[in-house]
């Protein structure tokens, strides 16, 4: 399946919560929105001793439930988790907190 990237519209302080939308073999698709979102933050936030945010960005991980999705879609997941990976800005943000 090709995957062209169309758009992600997550910021701060919600990185993890756009909607991703792309064209899947010339049709947009929008995950979050149309279909659930595949996607979970690689990176994480804790604090230190002082209670200062430490924020730690990692690649986005793929997380979904194969039944949410059309067959060929969920045969297609790891080619959106890094069409995902590639063009957005890797977790977390820490804007949760």
């Amino acid at each position: 399946m090709k995957i062209e990237f169309v758009s992600y519209d997550g910021a701060y302080p919600n990185l993890c919560s756009g909607v991703f939308t792309v064209r899947l073999d010339g049709r947009e698709t929008s995950f979050g929105a149309e279909y659930p979102r595949f996607w979970t933050s690689g990176g994480g936030v804790s604090f230190d001793d002082e209670w200062n945010e430490c924020v730690s960005r990692g690649p986005w991980e793929l997380s979904f439930d194969e039944r949410d999705y059309p067959p060929e879609i969920a045969a297609a997941m790891p080619g959106l988790i890094d069409a995902f990976n590639e063009n957005v800005p890797w977790g977390c943000c820490g804007g949760c907190v």
